[in-house]
């Protein structure tokens, strides 16, 4: 296809999906004005609704003080229903106790107890495999939450998204009976052609071929024209969690996992998405650093009901005619591997902050050192924290972000943590060639986590995530090498960090650290 055309019909699906954004985001807006004009006429005519509305606020503020949930979080929503009653009440109500939000949750927790209750079986019954002692907190926690270890899986890192995605073609083309793929943004342009046209031949051979995409992360790259298509070629779409004209605060939780799994029993994840960006087709943010792995092996059947999970609630949404994943667990065999690794994915539905907690146990379990790859980074009290105590205790902590911002909002969040760490001896570099959009950490030669999991709150607390760790894996060298290589491509900016700002500058950070949380 000619490249006009093809720009052509970027530039109408781009036009389409912004006009229908922006019509849902006017619909909500005119939602949230119409409930806020009848509480404050309200209020005007009868004192006494004001006051319940005033004390209603109170109780709610000394509830949301008595939970357990992240400081920052509470701290936001103390302020906001303190300062303004009436808005603040309706949008933590919205927020918490909305019935579209309940009733989705309910169909997410249904299909996760068909999935994963029998992969949680398998975690607490194969609790015997051997483990480092700087692992065993990683892999006790994860297994404690229904991610087993295993071993016997061969694993392959890739440094270059390019590379990842022509190694995942080669397996797609392959395939003999399932090709299933979960992206938070899809692109139907030049990196997606290649994708297509394997996909086509494969679906035309009887293959099992399925392709989910995030409505919002997708939203600038496709329009659901692009979703009609591929059915029609016999590929399965389905979207994600689309945006939809209803006050929830679900639209907020979106699907974030990258993931390939072929035959299941390989397996792909990272930090790249299928658009030109990732593969610098384009570069508008200079050169795009980012990284993938390749799993083969019994671990995969863990990415495969990540997947499944993520389908079925698409597929019970909005589909009359069911095309439902029936997940049952089938360990492929044992393939020549070294180490252990874990696939896990985390929910935002279950309260359970998952990847947060997996870096604060390596954080805390780190002898010698612990990097990070990160293109954001806004942290809670408790990762904060653990970065701190990590390098107090003499651990050589870094963390790496992005030279060129893509989100120049985010990038000002980004660099006002500095700061606070670099005063307290964790170093902080950014990458000079562009955008590091790589999510990943190493500690100790001998333990890393390679997927989406940003530091962010985004990531750790609103979206749906998924990475693997890994221990002792013949692989981990070259993640090492490639953080290596990564950091003489970066400035070292914590002398810098720890200079005295304005008091304006300091402010402005301030305000924007509060919010960050809801955002």
């Amino acid at each position: 296809m000619p490249m006009k055309q093809r720009t052509g019909e970027r530039k109408s699906a781009i036009k389409n999906s912004i006009g229908r954004v922006i019509l849902v985001a006017l619909l909500i807006l005119l939602q949230i004005a119409c409930f806020m004009f009848f509480v404050l006429n309200v209020g005007e005519k009868y004192p006494a609704v004001s006051i319940l509305m005033r004390s209603v606020a109170v109780l709610t503020v000394l509830g949301i003080n008595s939970r357990d949930n992240n400081s920052r979080v509470k701290l936001v929503w103390v302020i906001i229903i303190l300062t303004a009653p009436v808005v603040g009440l309706i949008l933590f109500f919205i927020a918490k106790y909305n019935p579209y939000l309940s009733g989705m949750k309910n169909r997410l927790r249904k299909i996760d107890k068909d999935i994963f209750k029998e992969i949680k079986d398998t975690a607490t019954a194969n609790p015997s495999v051997p483990e480092n002692q700087n692992f065993a907190s990683v892999s006790g926690y994860l297994k404690g939450n229904g991610f087993p270890v295993f071993s016997g899986d061969d694993v392959r890192y890739f440094n270059c998204a390019a590379d990842c995605f022509k190694a995942q073609l080669e397996d797609i083309n392959n395939a003999r009976s399932t090709i299933y793929l979960e992206y938070h943004a899809i692109e139907n342009s030049e990196s997606f052609a290649p994708l297509h046209a394997v996909l086509k031949r494969k679906a035309a051979e009887g293959v099992d071929c399925r392709i989910l995409y995030d409505d919002i992360g997708s939203f600038v790259f496709v329009d659901y024209d692009f979703m009609r298509q591929l059915n029609s070629e016999g590929i399965k779409c389905n979207v994600f969690n689309r945006a939809m004209p209803v006050l929830s605060i679900f639209m907020n939780n979106r699907d974030h996992r990258k993931l390939t799994v072929i035959d299941g029993h390989i397996g792909y994840t990272g930090g790249f998405n299928i658009a030109d960006e990732y593969f610098n087709i384009t570069s508008p943010y200079g050169y795009w650093k980012d990284s993938g792995i390749r799993v083969e092996g019994p671990a995969v059947d863990i990415m495969s009901a990540m997947f499944a999970e993520m389908w079925n609630f698409s597929d019970m949404r909005d589909r009359k005619h069911s095309s439902k994943i029936d997940y049952r667990m089938n360990y492929p065999e044992k393939i020549p591997g070294s180490g252990l690794i874990i696939p896990f994915c985390d929910s935002p539905i279950d309260n359970e902050p998952v990847g947060e907690n997996v870096y604060i146990n390596i954080l805390n379990s780190a002898k010698n050192y612990c990097w990070f790859m990160s293109p954001y980074l806004v942290l809670s009290d408790e990762l904060n924290r653990a970065f701190v105590l990590a390098a107090k205790r003499g651990v050589d902590v870094r963390i790496i972000t992005p030279g060129v911002p893509d989100k120049k909002t985010v990038y000002s969040v980004t660099r006002s943590y500095y700061k606070f760490l670099a005063l307290n001896g964790v170093k902080i570099y950014e990458y000079t060639p562009g955008f590091e959009h790589a999510k990943m950490c190493i500690s100790d030669d001998s333990i890393c986590v390679v997927g989406t999991i940003n530091l962010d709150y985004r990531s750790l607390f609103h979206h749906f995530e998924d990475a693997v760790a890994m221990y002792n894996c013949d692989c981990i060298a070259d993640v090492l090498k490639d953080f290596n290589e990564t950091i003489d491509s970066c400035r070292d900016v914590t002398e810098k960090s720890k200079q005295k700002t304005s008091i304006l500058i300091d402010f402005a950070k301030s305000l924007l650290r509060l919010v960050a949380p809801l955002l």
